[in-house]
Order: C-alpha cells, then structure tokens, then sequence
C-alpha cells in the first residue's frame, strides 16, 4: 500500500521531470532557432541591400531622365517669347516717352494728348525717304500706267491754280506745299485778292507769315496790280496782332516792305494807258478821283506798315 506522502513525492518528481523536460526541448529548439534564421537573416540582408541599391539605382536613373527631359530647350518658344518682351518694351518705353513730349507741350486737351500718344509709332521722314530720284513703283496704285510726266505736271499746275483755301491753316498748307516759288505765290495772292485774304486772316495771320506775303509782293508787284496789291495791304493791316506781327519781321523782310511801297509810290505817277488791264481798271484810270483815292489810301498804308 502506497502512502500519501510516497504519492506526493512520486507526484512531485513526475513534474520536475515533465518540467526539465520542456526546457530542454525548449532550449534545443531555441538553439535549433538562434541558428537556422542566422543564415536567413544574412540572406535577408544581403537580399535587402541589393533591393535598395536597385532601387536607389531606379530612383536616379529616373531623376536624370527627369532632369534630360526638362533640360531640353524649345529654342523657337524662347526666341518668339524674348521677341513678344522685346517688343512690349519697346513700345512701353516709345509710349512712355510720347507722354513726357505731350505734357512738355502742355496740349489743349486729353484728345490731343491721346492722338500723340498714338501716333508715337510714326516716323519722321529722313533725307534719303523724301521725294527725289525715279521711283520704281508708283505711289497710286489706281493711276495709270501710260501716265507721263507732262500729264503730272499739268495736273500738279492745275491744283496749284485751283488752290481755294477756306480757313488760314489751309492756307498756310498750300502755301508752303504747293506754292513754292515767288511768282507762283504772287499769282495766288492775286487770285485771292484782299476781302478773301481779310477773312481767312481776320484772327491772325500767323508767325512768319506776313513777311512772306509782303518779300512776294515786293519782288513781283506790276503797275496792273497796283489796285489789287492796295487792297490786300489794306486786308492785313486790319487783321488782329498787325502791329506784333509786323515788329517781328526780319530785317530783310522790313527793307522788302520799304522796297514794295517805294514801287507803289513810283506807280503812282501819271502814266500812259497801259494794254491788258482789266474794264474795272480802265474804269478807275479814268475817273478823276482814281488816282487820288489810291494815293490817301497808300498813305495811309504807309504809316500802318510804319515805313519810313
């Protein structure tokens, strides 16, 4: 018969045997563990350098593709750009200056100062662009071509002839365009006569202007003319600003103004009839108090022009 204390003991050693057991068995298969995975985990490591290497490779394989890629230059982009910039500079700095040259001017209004503006794009004429020389490709594309030089010219004396300015800056216009030589501005002034020439100029007749008109009555005054020549005198002389006008002439023009009422003064003397006047004229030379009326008006004209 077994005791209890005999089971205890017998109890007891059952379970340190199970218990020595299972650590042994834990600590082979701890060894058997520690090293199998040492191996595997060499491989492990040596597997995952070789990913991160290949990765990295990839990575800067796919940079410097990036980089090939935006470092190619679209080089008719550039040059259209660079051109848009140079362009809108220019015209900035072109615009800029026009409005510096307006408010130097002090225009009238904003229309003006706009029109300037605008215009900044426009040039001047040079030497080697003004009209000289035979040109290849005519200027009028509507004319014809078996237009000669004749043909121009009668054309270029009819305008002149037909010249019926209806304010002082037309005037002014033609004047210096189309009428460029004395006898040609002489005849114009005769055309006009003095209530024409007195209208256009019942403002002002302009700086510079009035010694042009009196060196081209001097230089081609004729004793026909003499009624007429009175008469556009006369027209002047009751313009505004006469008197400022007439003490800003130039020497020269003041001894051409001296030298045209001495030849009306010469004029003046009884003469014979002369061919190839006019009936009004003829009238006027004819009636006793022609003469005198021409000579007070002379006189007077005389110290309105303030000739000695």
């Amino acid at each position: 018969m077994i005791l209890p204390q005999h089971l205890a003991q017998c109890t007891r050693n059952l379970r340190f045997t199970g218990i020595s057991q299972q650590v042994k068995a834990r600590a082979k298969t701890r060894t058997h563990i520690d090293e199998l995975p040492a191996e595997q985990a060499n491989q492990s490591a040596s597997d995952t350098q070789r990913l991160l290497k290949y990765s990295s490779r990839t990575k800067e394989v796919a940079e410097t593709q990036d980089m090939e890629r935006n470092d190619i230059i679209d080089f008719k982009a550039l040059e259209k750009e660079l051109q848009a910039a140079l362009t809108a500079d220019e015209k900035y700095q072109r615009e800029n200056a026009a409005k510096l040259r307006a408010v130097e001017q002090r225009v009238a209004s904003y229309e003006e100062f706009r029109g300037i503006v605008l215009a900044s794009h426009l040039k001047p004429l040079e030497q080697k662009d003004k009209i000289g020389g035979r040109r290849t490709v005519p200027w009028n594309c509507h004319t014809t071509p078996g237009r000669t030089s004749q043909d121009e010219t009668t054309e270029i004396s009819q305008e002149k002839t037909l010249l019926q300015p209806e304010t002082s800056a037309e005037f002014y216009r033609d004047w210096r365009r189309y009428l460029r030589s004395g006898p040609e501005r002489y005849q114009a002034l005769l055309r006009l006569g003095g209530p024409k020439l007195g209208h256009l100029f019942q403002t002002d007749v302009g700086f510079g202007l009035l010694g042009e008109l009196l060196v081209a009555l001097a230089d081609h005054v004729r004793p026909a003319d003499r009624l007429v020549v009175l008469g556009i005198l006369r027209s002047l002389a009751n313009t505004r600003r006469f008197a400022l006008n007439l003490s800003l002439m130039s020497y020269a023009e003041r001894e051409s103004c001296r030298n045209l009422f001495r030849k009306l003064q010469a004029m003046g003397t009884p003469r014979p009839m002369q061919e190839g006047l006019s009936q009004e004229e003829q009238g006027l030379e004819r009636q006793p108090g022609g003469l005198q009326e021409e000579e007070r008006l002379l006189q007077e004209l005389v110290g309105l022009y303030q000739v000695d």
